[in-house]
């Protein structure tokens, strides 16, 4: 996913904020759909089941934002700035979830999974990690490709985005871009149909799937902004978040592979081309600056928590008349801890990382 913008003016153009709010609907239906995975491990009584297509979602919005804040100047800036610039942006917080990640995995009150682990294979996990290395070698954590932070996966997928951008994208005209295009729709059917499902991409066993996942939604938000398909339509956040979130909650089909294919491949472009044209003022564009800000911060500093969280309904067997509580509460908890991990740690790294930047130039 891509947050290479915020709220206000970018380079001198006007910023999409509605696209920011819906980033942020987006990160809390990731974080109540890893909670009720736990709850629910058949997702199809899982209240917001298809919450994992929010990262197709992600990257359809990060091929748009990439476009729109790049395809003008990246010959002007240069590759290497370029890259320097994603990832300045995108890796001070994977770095904090790598280590949030390590510490609660040590400080799990109800279930030390880091017992028995030697130090060789925690500082191998913990570098993995860090580097951004898939390593799917911890089977406690489902053989994800990393262990200490499972979202991190799509992360990955995103440095690639960037690295194809910067290399091939920004100069393939969209009759090209179409073919890849057609290509990777067929591709993704194939992985929805051969596995049911599009939930695959973060673990060794589906590593090609999040690929692929990947390479049609942000070929799909390049295009939407490359030929102007944005639907200046009088729909207000409220409506988007709306339609947005019962993609989330739709139910399991008969035929489900084919309807998540259907709504990454049509759906998600449409509301990110609504998004884009649709505007907001007042409380609520404060309110779409605000969660489009946490938005990154959320989503790769809650599944440290999640271990807990899981662990502590395996073990525990709380009462089920406790469980919206402490979901709701820890949701709550958590967008406050993303908030504090952004303002005290990202944006002051981001703003140092940027100034030695400037005088090296």
């Amino acid at each position: 996913m891509s947050y290479s913008s915020k709220g206000g003016m970018l380079n001198g153009k006007e910023h999409y904020h509605i696209l920011d709010g819906l980033r942020g609907v987006a990160a809390l239906a990731v974080v109540l759909f890893h909670y009720l995975e736990w709850i629910h491990s058949d997702f199809s009584e899982n209240i917001i089941g298809h919450g994992f297509l929010a990262v197709d979602f992600f990257f359809c919005l990060s091929g748009f934002v990439i476009a729109y804040a790049y395809d003008s100047r990246i010959s002007q800036m240069g590759l290497k700035q370029f890259f320097v610039s994603r990832l300045f942006r995108l890796h001070p917080l994977v770095i904090a979830g790598a280590i949030l990640g390590l510490i609660a995995m040590f400080a799990d009150p109800f279930a030390n999974q880091a017992e028995g682990q030697s130090i060789g294979f925690v500082l191998l996990i913990f570098l993995s990690s860090v580097l951004m290395i898939p390593l799917p070698i911890m089977e406690e954590r489902g053989f994800n490709l990393f262990s200490l932070n499972a979202p991190s996966w799509s992360l990955f997928w995103e440095y690639i985005a960037n690295v194809l951008y910067g290399l091939i994208l920004v100069r393939l005209s969209r009759k090209v871009l179409w073919v890849f295009l057609v290509i990777a729709a067929a591709a993704l059917l194939w992985v929805s149909h051969s596995a049911g499902n599009l939930l695959g991409g973060w673990s060794g066993g589906t590593f090609a799937d999040g690929g692929i996942r990947m390479m049609y939604s942000f070929l799909a938000g390049l295009l939407i902004f490359r030929s102007g398909w944005i639907l200046k339509i009088k729909l207000g956040f409220v409506v988007l978040s709306i339609l947005l979130f019962a993609a989330f909650m739709m139910p399991w089909f008969s035929h489900n592979w084919l309807v998540e294919w259907v709504m990454v491949i049509l759906y998600f472009p449409l509301v990110v081309s609504l998004g884009a044209g649709a505007s907001v003022s007042g409380w609520l564009k404060k309110l779409c600056i605000f969660m489009g800000k946490i938005s990154y911060p959320l989503y790769m500093t809650h599944y440290a928590f999640m271990w807990w969280f899981g662990n502590y309904y395996t073990t525990q067997n709380p009462p089920q008349e406790y469980l919206p509580w402490i979901i709701g509460l820890g949701t709550v908890a958590m967008v406050f801890f993303a908030w504090l991990v952004m303002f005290f740690y990202d944006e002051p790294v981001r703003k140092f990382l940027n100034r030695i930047k400037a005088k090296s130039l």
